[in-house]
């Protein structure tokens, strides 16, 4: 594996993310430094030398009000070996198509030369729009999906994953949402400065691989933007009443339309049949079951409309990737921190009860 230090360019748009923009920055300038620092040993070399490119050098202002300073412009930074795209905040076609033309140009001509592109989570909605995923597969944050379906439908989007490869060589590699960057770092280090510092830069940085997709963290029910009253007055209905028993049937029958009538104009309107938008619905009151309560996994089929637990743990399953049991182990609050809040609220309560601090015990509560 090369030792040579490796300059990735990072392009940052108005529409940048800052959290994202540092964090990708912090964690490939500590690759070869901060293992020996933290060791106590002779410093380490530098594996990679990131850089903050842009359409000139210069103060940014970025969509969350904060400035970033532009270290060059991309007309004089030359060809990049890595281009790592950082996540754009996005609502609509509109502002994809408002993304700077002149970073399009630049990443897909890097490319074109051999470049190998990383790109986080809304990244992948910038390398969609410089034409380089059409036929290809690829993913994104869980939120965009509808948005990526609309403005590219040449793409061939895989939501439910993390990290996706695509291209001759696998050089185009995207990430799914938000903190999935860190997945996409670790895969950089690894391909480009070999696995040893992946895993140091992962302990340095306490980085952990999201090995069970994001499906787990999508919401299931997409509010979709349309005009259909019934449909509107129905789903309003659902939100009340999703437990119920036949409540397809009884969705029918509400609508006063025939049957194969009302399924048209159902998904037309929210793009998911009525028996998935139940179901989606019955699985997100069941996520936030998990995540708050400490109820059987039997009782939480049941208060959701489902009275055969083996159904509800394989439907679960299907439609986030993980069984209850693992969907509460990774969602709800740690212990500690738990404990902490409710700590919290009893130390309050001791000292406007003029109660010595201590004095209540906090192994009832």
């Amino acid at each position: 594996m090369p030792t040579a230090c490796r300059r990735v360019s990072i392009p940052v748009f108005a529409e940048c993310e800052p959290s994202l923009v540092f964090g990708v920055f912090d964690t490939l300038w500590g690759v070869g430094r901060l293992w020996h620092q933290l060791h106590g040993s002779a410093a380490g070399a530098p594996l990679f030398e990131p850089r903050l490119v842009g359409t000139a050098a210069g103060q940014l202002k970025l969509v969350t009000g904060v400035s970033i300073s532009i270290q060059e412009a991309v007309a004089e930074t030359g060809d990049a070996d890595i281009v790592f795209v950082p996540n754009v905040l996005l609502q609509s076609v509109a502002d994809i198509e408002r993304l700077d033309p002149v970073l399009l140009d630049w990443i897909r001509r890097m490319y074109e030369r051999g470049a190998f592109l990383y790109a986080a989570c809304g990244g992948s909605l910038v390398l969609a729009a410089a034409g380089l995923l059409d036929g290809l597969e690829t993913t994104t944050h869980w939120g965009y999906g509808r948005l990526m379906r609309q403005a590219f439908p040449k793409v061939r989007l895989r939501e439910e994953r993390i990290l996706v490869q695509a291209g001759p060589g696998h050089r185009i590699v995207c990430s799914g949402g938000a903190s999935s960057w860190q997945d996409l770092s670790l895969l950089l280090v690894a391909r480009h400065a070999g696995t040893e510092e992946a895993i140091r830069i992962s302990k340095v940085f306490l980085y952990q691989w999201h090995r069970d997709g994001q499906l787990a963290y999508a919401s299931l029910v997409q509010n979709a933007d349309h005009r259909d009253c019934v449909v509107n007055r129905l789903q309003t209905w659902l939100a009340d009443n999703y437990d119920r028993h036949d409540v397809v049937a009884l969705l029918v029958q509400r609508s006063g339309l025939p049957k194969r009538t009302f399924d048209r104009r159902f998904k037309n309107a929210t793009g998911q049949s009525p028996l998935a938008y139940v179901q989606a619905l019955r699985i997100e009151e069941a996520k936030q079951l998990l995540e708050t309560t400490y109820s059987p996994v039997e009782a939480i089929a049941a208060e959701i409309g489902y009275q055969d637990p083996r159904y509800f743990r394989a439907l679960f399953k299907r439609l986030t990737g993980m069984t209850p049991g693992a969907y509460r182990r990774k969602f709800q609050l740690p212990t500690q921190i738990r404990r902490a809040m409710v700590g919290g609220v009893v130390a309050k309560f001791e000292t406007a009860a003029g109660i010595t601090p201590g004095a209540v015990s906090r192994d009832r509560l």
